[in-house]
């Protein structure tokens, strides 16, 4: 399978959010559309904003009328991403995407690093960071290109599937 690598998709202005929510919504109705298109973000940058002498916190659009794709480039995903309503195409020179470099990601506080872990599934592991903190579980899938696992929790006497990055959990001795 092909490398995936952040791409920049232009938007109209204001669309940005309703674009990430559809195309979030393509990826969840298309199983082979979940390992090629694998994150969807909307930069956002916290700002203090002061209006008649009161101060208040503001998140605001880090690049208004752009959203960035974390995917696999390939004919299907060019497709489902570029008639997406709202998107008006790639940034690139003409109909050619071209990704962002990791120097560029790194600007904007993406990591692009890949984990290289030791577990595999069926290894029990321990939740360290996060909502799901001190749990233990089992892993029952893997996602190297997302860099998450999925693991069982119990929760109301249910067994649950919880997806924990790689960098939260370690094996459990």
């Amino acid at each position: 399978m092909a490398e995936a690598h952040w791409y920049v998709a232009h938007t109209y202005s204001g669309y940005e959010n309703k674009v990430k929510a559809n195309i979030e919504k393509a990826i969840e109705k298309r199983s082979d559309l979940q390992e090629a298109i694998l994150e969807v973000r909307v930069p956002m940058q916290d700002t203090v904003e002061i209006k008649n002498g009161a101060r208040k916190n503001v998140s605001k659009k880090l690049f208004p009328g752009y959203v960035l794709i974390n995917m696999v480039m390939n004919d299907e995903t060019w497709y489902v991403v570029r008639n997406t309503r709202g998107v008006t195409g790639f940034v690139g020179p003409g109909s050619k995407p071209v990704p962002l470099t990791d120097t560029e990601m790194r600007t904007l506080g993406i990591r692009t690093d890949n984990i290289v872990v030791d577990y595999e599934e069926g290894d029990t592991v321990v939740v360290l960071a996060g909502v799901w903190k001190d749990t233990v579980g089992v892993i029952k899938q893997m996602n190297t290109n997302k860099q998450v696992v999925t693991i069982n929790v119990d929760l109301f006497g249910r067994e649950t599937p919880v997806e924990v990055s790689f960098a939260d959990i370690k094996k459990q001795d």
